[in-house]
């Protein structure tokens, strides 16, 4: 059998200031998974994030991707395995033109010539942005720098994506077309929103994290359908939204 693409055991986190943010995550997401990760603010939901690549350690308890360990003598490899596309598309892209931004990862992972450029036209093939390989990112609209900025991970071949808020300030058709882009990818995915009709179209499981904990963890329309569960961890479907 092959490896979980995600697998947190017993993760507990404090920050230097004396803040304990995670109490103990236990979390495992099979190979093409789909998982939304909700919760309030303050849940705790960064702080996991930034344990799966490496960026926070020190904590106790373990994470482990494919099979390979977030620790120090893994972090290049984790890195490329671990793609987070990031709320704000400028974090992202800082290069002249969006190939070279979508160049920029996997030339750090040592590709080079055809190769790289093979790399680059299919990863913005896959989030249709293929003819704008020569713009400037300055130039593009906001649905279009977020799927720039997916391409920029995609190129890197990850084992599982990481989504922060992939929705937010989105138009409703950038919205639909970024969705149908998620939906068109063979890859493993987290992603963190407070989009709950976003994450019931793109993922069919979800998990709660509140207070540092797992509070709820299942199929998404189930966890969704619960009012008491999304009333206690400050979840809210929009107004006049109907589960169909």
């Amino acid at each position: 059998m092959s490896a979980p693409s995600l697998h947190v055991h017993d993760l507990a986190f404090a920050y230097p200031d004396g803040h304990q943010a995670l109490y103990g995550v236990n979390l495992t997401i099979s190979p093409g998974e789909r998982v939304a990760l909700l919760g309030p603010n303050g849940a705790g939901k960064t702080t996991l994030v930034l344990h799966l690549n490496g960026i926070l350690a020190g904590g106790e308890g373990s994470v482990s991707v494919g099979g390979l360990a977030v620790g120090r003598p893994n972090l290049q490899e984790i890195r490329r395995r671990v793609g987070i596309v990031f709320q704000d598309p400028d974090d992202q892209l800082f290069m002249p033109t969006v190939g070279e931004d979508v160049a920029f990862g996997p030339a750090n992972f040592g590709l080079r010539g055809a190769e790289l450029a093979a790399r680059v036209r299919q990863a913005l093939d896959a989030v249709g942005m293929g003819e704008h390989a020569g713009r400037s990112p300055l130039h593009l609209s906001g649905g279009q720098r977020r799927r720039v900025a997916l391409a920029t991970v995609l190129a890197c071949d990850p084992e599982i994506l990481v989504l922060d808020e992939p929705s937010s300030n989105l138009d409703p058709v950038a919205r639909r077309e970024l969705a149908e882009v998620l939906l068109g990818l063979d890859r493993t995915m987290l992603m963190v929103t407070h989009d709950l009709p976003y994450a019931l179209q793109l993922c069919p499981r979800s998990v709660v994290l509140d207070g540092g904990v797992v509070a709820a963890d299942g199929p998404t329309r189930d966890l969704l359908a619960d009012a008491d569960l999304l009333a206690r961890h400050r979840l809210e479907l929009p107004f006049g939204f109907v589960l169909a």
